[in-house]
């Protein structure tokens, strides 16, 4: 009788072991805590105030820094890369108002001066006839490269 009580119990043990250790909590993977806080992630940033207006200030500085590290097309100041690649859907067609490579069209602007047609590639331009998106567009485009790619559209005008 002694041997049978000790089996129960042992036994009665065993199962009560094994429930409290199907309740324990389970350790976290890391990679699903990692999705976990990607998805819940806030969306956006909130800028009030001062501390706000300079938070604002330094993430939009860190956004130019980070468009001017990406140099395109490696740097290249080949007028006729830029234009072919950048330039050439608009001013190709003459979409959006865009002046095409005719004289015809470039008159008004070339008595600007070559430093308006410049300054207006690189910052951008709004006029009667159509839009000019800064850098065409193209944030990762240098000064250097807008200015080639204008004087070679300037230089190949038909």
């Amino acid at each position: 009788m002694a041997i049978a009580f000790l089996v129960l119990v042992t036994i009665a043990l065993i199962y009560v072991a094994s429930r409290l250790h199907g309740s324990a909590p389970r350790e976290a993977s890391p990679v699903a805590e990692q999705r976990t806080l990607e998805r819940i992630r806030p969306a956006g940033a909130v800028y009030a105030g001062e501390t706000g207006a300079a938070a604002m200030a330094a993430a939009a500085e860190a956004a130019r820094a980070a468009a001017a590290s990406q140099v395109a097309f490696g740097g290249s100041t080949d007028g006729e890369l830029i234009y072919t690649n950048a330039c050439a859907a608009c001013h190709g067609s003459g979409a959006g108002g865009a002046p095409k490579l005719e004289r015809a069209a470039w008159n008004a602007r070339l008595a600007q001066g070559m430093d308006t047609l410049i300054r207006h590639a690189i910052e951008g331009f709004q006029g009667s006839a159509g839009l000019m998106p800064a850098r065409g567009g193209n944030p990762a485009l240098t000064d250097e490269q807008v200015e080639a790619s204008v004087r070679w559209m300037v230089d190949h005008l038909q």
